[in-house]
């Protein structure tokens, strides 16, 4: 089980984004999520992460109602990549990825040889192997973004949620990287969703694709986002976030 939603009503402020929307995001699946500027992406994501309350309705993760889980078992049930920049001068690569790893640690965070294999192995999927000792005010934006989600995979979490994890990539690491995603997704058994404004990507490696259409969503196969006229009415005047 992945993630689901049933009678979600959200707002931002006095406006209404979603109002009393369903949808199933199933594991072992890479669900694109789409819509224009403002609809609400960034916002449905940090409320699936329990970040923020919907004003109406029950999330549920991997089948257990999202506010039943204490702050442990939502973080080793869920992972979140945001667009947020922390530029410590003094956190290498290695020790902020291995944050990661604090839902399983002990009380004073101490890390276990298959914690720091896992961080270890994070850092090689994702291409930084040879950045381990590097700071993250060395560190480009690109390989920010690579170690950010190195970081997500370190919590291997059965659900991972990205706000635009490749907005900071040249073309070719753009398909790379949602290419990576949608590997970890369907070898893993993962719940993969993220967020995206590249659509030619987005349709060539997902399952599927979230659309927000305010006040409604759609879940639709990646396959049957083809209509000319559903995406213009979507994204018609002002472009994807």
């Amino acid at each position: 089980m992945g993630i689901s939603l049933k009678n979600i009503t959200l707002a931002y402020g006095s406006r209404t984004l979603l109002e009393n929307v369903s949808a199933e995001i199933p594991p072992a699946a890479l669900t694109a999520f789409l819509g224009r500027n403002g609809t609400g992406k960034s916002t449905l994501l940090r409320t699936i992460a329990g970040l923020k309350r919907p004003a109406t309705g029950e999330i549920r993760l991997c089948g257990r109602p999202l506010n039943s889980l204490d702050n442990r078992q939502l973080a080793a049930t869920v992972s979140f990549v945001t667009t947020e920049k922390i530029r410590t001068a003094n956190l290498t690569c290695e020790e902020m990825v291995a944050l990661g790893r604090a839902p399983y640690t002990d009380w004073i965070g101490r890390l276990r040889e298959t914690d720091r294999e896992c961080v270890r192995r994070a850092l090689e999927t994702v291409g930084l192997a040879g950045h381990i000792r590097k700071t993250l005010d060395t560190l480009s934006d690109g390989e920010y973004q690579r170690a950010m989600i190195a970081r997500a995979l370190a919590q291997d979490t059965p659900v991972i949620l990205l706000d635009e994890p490749t907005a900071f990539l040249d073309l070719p690491n753009r398909h790379a990287m949602v290419s990576l995603l949608g590997r970890l997704a369907r070898d893993e058994g993962k719940c993969v969703l993220f967020s995206t404004h590249d659509l030619e990507i987005a349709l060539a490696h997902s399952d599927a694709v979230l659309l927000i259409d305010p006040p409604h969503l759609l879940r639709l196969p990646a396959s049957e986002v083809t209509s000319e006229q559903l995406l213009d009415r979507l994204f018609e005047g002002s472009g994807m976030r």
